[in-house]
């Protein structure tokens, strides 16, 4: 279920493929947990306001990754 759940939850599995997940979530408490906590996260996403960066800030960030990205 972990690698369908992205899929699940947009509906861009085929009937079938859905069918069988709904299924899966009808009988497997530990997938079911999963999914409502995926559920849970989509909304709080949603809910809240997006993140605003100062641009200081990013520049550290990407300064940080850079220096430990290896140079071909």
């Amino acid at each position: 279920m972990a690698e369908l759940v992205t899929a699940y939850l947009e509906r861009d599995l085929p009937l079938h493929k859905r069918v069988s997940a709904r299924l899966h979530l009808l009988l497997c408490t530990a997938c079911t947990r999963y999914f409502d906590q995926m559920r849970r996260t989509i909304r709080l996403l949603r809910e809240g306001p997006a993140p605003v960066l100062a641009a200081a800030r990013e520049d550290t960030i990407i300064d940080a990754v850079e220096s430990r990205t290896p140079r071909p």
